[in-house]
C-alpha cells in the first residue's frame, strides 16, 4: 500500500496546495535558471543555490525545534541528493545553458513517463490503470500543440542542441528515480528535515562537479544575477521543494509529475507578459489539452 493511500483527507488537501504552488513556482524558475547563468556556471549555480537553501530550511527548523535527521538517515538522504539534485537539477540547469528555457520546460514534461517508468520496475507497486497512461499522453500532446512551431524552427541546433537534449532527459530519469526513492524510504514525518538534507547533500555534489571542472573560474555577480539566485534558493528550492517532497506522500507519484505540464505554460504566459513574445491561439487550445490530461490522472489518484 502507497503512502497516498495511508493519508488522511485533510493531508491530501493540503497535498493539492502543495502541489499547485510547485506547479506555480517552478514555472517560473526556468527564467530565473536562465538568468542567472549569465554570470553564474551551471553546476555551482546549483550547489550554492541548494546548500545555501538547505541549510536556510534546517536554520528555520531548528529554530522552532524540530530534530533534523540523525546520520543514520544521512546515507539514504544522499542518495536522494545524488538522484534528485545532482542529475535532476543540475541535468537540467546544464540543459538549460544550451537550450532555449522554454523548450527546457517542454523537454522536462517527459518526466511522467520516466516516473511511469520507474514505478513500474517495482512488481509489487506502481499499478498504473489504463486512464493514467491515456491522461499522461493528452497531457504530452498538449506540450507540442504548445511548441511545435519553436520545436521545428530550432533555434539551437547541432551538437549543443542534441546535447541539452541528452542532459535533460538523464535529469528527468535522475528526478523520477529520486521521487520514487522518496516516497519509499522517508518518512512521513520527516519531510521537512528531510529535504533540507537532501539540498545540501544535493548541493555539495553539485558544488564538486563545478569545481572539478572548473566553474570557479568563471563566476561573477551582477545585481541581476544575484536577484535570481535569490528567488532561486528561497522561492524554487525552500518553498516549492519542501511542497514537493510534501505532495509526494500524499498524492501519487504519476499525479504530483503533472506539474511538468503545467510548466510550460506559464513559460509561456511569461515570455508573453515580460519578454513581449507573440500570444496565438495554440496556447489556449493547449492549455486545454493539458488541463484534460491533468484531469484524466488526477481522477486516479489514490
Amino acid at each position: 500500500m502507497n503512502a497516498a493511500v495511508q493519508s488522511a483527507p485533510a493531508q491530501v488537501r493540503r497535498a493539492w496546495f502543495a502541489w499547485i504552488a510547485v506547479c506555480l513556482i517552478w514555472g517560473t524558475t526556468y527564467v530565473a535558471v536562465k538568468v542567472s547563468l549569465q554570470t553564474v556556471p551551471p553546476f555551482l549555480q546549483g550547489g550554492l543555490r541548494n546548500i545555501v537553501a538547505g541549510l536556510v530550511l534546517a536554520a528555520g527548523l531548528a529554530a522552532r525545534g524540530h530534530k533534523l535527521p540523525g546520520r543514520e538517515a544521512w546515507g539514504r538522504l544522499a542518495v536522494l541528493g545524488f538522484f534528485m539534485f545532482l542529475f535532476g537539477n543540475g541535468g537540467v540547469v546544464w540543459g538549460v545553458e544550451r537550450l532555449p528555457s522554454g523548450l527546457a520546460a517542454v523537454l522536462v514534461g517527459t518526466s511522467p513517463f520516466w516516473m511511469v517508468g520507474v514505478e513500474a520496475l517495482d512488481a509489487g507497486r506502481g499499478q498504473f490503470q489504463r486512464r493514467q497512461l491515456i491522461g499522461l499522453v493528452v497531457g504530452f500532446a498538449g506540450i507540442v500543440i504548445l511548441v511545435w512551431p519553436d520545436i521545428a524552427q530550432g533555434g539551437v541546433g547541432g551538437r549543443a542542441f542534441l546535447l541539452g537534449v541528452i542532459s535533460v532527459q538523464l535529469a528527468c530519469a535522475g528526478w523520477a528515480i529520486g521521487s520514487s526513492y522518496t516516497r519509499r524510504h522517508v518518512m512521513p514525518g520527516d519531510v521537512l528535515g528531510s529535504a533540507a538534507m537532501q539540498m545540501v547533500f544535493g548541493g555539495m555534489f553539485l558544488t564538486l562537479l563545478g569545481t572539478t571542472l572548473g566553474e570557479w573560474g568563471r563566476l561573477s555577480f551582477t545585481g541581476l544575477t544575484v536577484s535570481a539566485m535569490l528567488y532561486l534558493v528561497f522561492a524554487g528550492s525552500v518553498i516549492a521543494f519542501t511542497a514537493y517532497s510534501y505532495a509526494l506522500r500524499h498524492l501519487d507519484v504519476a499525479t504530483v509529475s503533472l506539474y511538468t505540464y503545467i510548466n510550460p505554460v506559464i513559460a509561456v504566459a511569461l515570455g508573453t507578459v515580460l519578454l513581449g513574445e507573440p500570444f496565438h491561439m495554440r496556447m489556449v487550445v493547449a492549455a486545454g489539452v493539458i488541463l484534460i490530461g491533468t484531469l484524466i490522472v488526477g481522477r486516479n489518484a489514490p
